[in-house]
């Protein structure tokens, strides 16, 4: 079956101009990633990562070059256009939960669906769905100060797949997380993209990076190396021989 492009990148560059210098944080981008795919986004400090996460995420447009999602031509769109598709076509994971600390898990979930004008009945039904799907069917009316770090992410998670994203956009997802829960969250990840979803992990740590099926490595605004990952490959030919 043909792979199908979700996201093209074709010399996407982004400078910053901060009083009389112009920083180049991005130079020439050109990148394809296919439908279901698990793409980690690696680099040090000052590699362009953050600033491409940005730029695949719609936060911020680029100044040159060309970005087409899910068939969208989106380098060039305005501020309210960039809104309307971010909340149809990308569920976000951030390192900080990013939780509203006065509402349900529940309510936080499906705090997109109320942004996307569905009605109070049917986005609590995906709501509890999303719910059930991470593991948190028992704590839908707890407090984000009443949950574990580990069970934080997941409502994050939840609220990143309620309304059915064409891409799951993670920047550091296990940041604040312990080793144990850290694994936990990549498990839930893995199953998230044996169910259809594309996943991109922006990330510093090489462990959790090792989990994707494809690694892009940046340095100094491009890309380094863009290479399957040979571990997980190699387990998947023996487990399909």
């Amino acid at each position: 079956m043909e792979k199908q492009n979700i996201i093209t990148l074709d010399k996407i560059a982004r400078k910053y101009v901060i009083g009389t210098e112009t920083i180049h944080a991005l130079r020439s981008v050109s990148l394809n990633i296919y439908r279901n795919e698990y793409v980690a986004l690696m680099g040090p400090s000052g590699s362009g990562k953050s600033t491409l996460m940005n730029v695949l995420g719609c936060l911020d447009t680029p100044s040159g070059g060309e970005y087409i999602l899910n068939n969208t031509p989106v380098a060039q769109m305005l501020d309210n256009q960039l809104a309307e598709i971010r909340n149809k076509e990308i569920g976000f994971v951030f390192q900080t939960f990013n939780l509203l600390p006065r509402l349900t898990a529940l309510e936080n979930v499906i705090l997109p669906l109320v942004y996307a004008g569905m009605k109070r009945v049917d986005r609590e039904k995906r709501g509890k769905e999303v719910m059930e799907q991470v593991g948190l069917a028992d704590r839908m009316s707890h407090k984000p100060n009443e949950l574990s770090g580990g069970q934080r992410q997941r409502v994050a998670v939840a609220r990143a797949l309620v309304n059915k994203p064409s891409i799951i956009l993670a920047y550091e997802p296990t940041g604040n997380l312990d080793t144990k829960t850290s694994i936990e969250i990549m498990g839930l990840f893995e199953e998230i993209h044996e169910q259809g979803n594309t996943i991109i992990v922006v990330t510093h740590e090489e462990d959790i990076a090792m989990h994707a099926h494809r690694i892009v490595r940046m340095r100094d605004g491009l890309v380094e190396t863009d290479k399957l990952n040979e571990t997980i490959h190699k387990v998947r030919n023996r487990t399909n021989a």
